[in-house]
């Protein structure tokens, strides 16, 4: 057997190791193309939400409405700047902080329906 041929079973190995390299660099890339949607569409949707309660409620001073937009501005920024490199946690930490946002949203125009509701009766 010359020496120079590696043996089959290091050609095995080293083809086995490639491949596992290459489905973990895939999964990875997968995992965060799906957090960069799942991202994108929480913020096109909270924003959209917040355009659609401003029509209806107004603004004013103190405006929770706009507090959000611009909170929702800061992070598409941060998105748009940082978004490319950012790692799958970080996308999933900013996901949490705009369903955070809505909550706090969703709790504010609660209390207002419930104050709108007071003075109504």
């Amino acid at each position: 057997m010359d020496a120079d041929v590696p043996p089959i079973h290091s050609l095995l190995l080293a083809a086995l190791f490639a491949t596992a390299i290459v489905l973990a660099w895939r999964l990875r890339a997968g995992r965060r193309r799906r957090a960069y949607a799942r991202l994108l569409d929480a913020a096109d949707a909270f924003e959209a939400r917040l355009r659609i309660v401003r029509a209806q409620v107004g603004s004013g001073d103190g405006d929770p409405v706009r507090e959000a937009l611009q909170e929702m501005l800061r992070q598409r920024l941060w998105l748009q700047q940082h978004g490319g490199r950012a790692g799958v946690g970080a996308l999933d930490a900013m996901r949490d902080s705009i369903e955070q946002a809505q909550a706090r949203v969703d709790r504010q125009l609660a209390q207002l329906a419930l104050a709108r509701a007071g003075v109504d009766a």
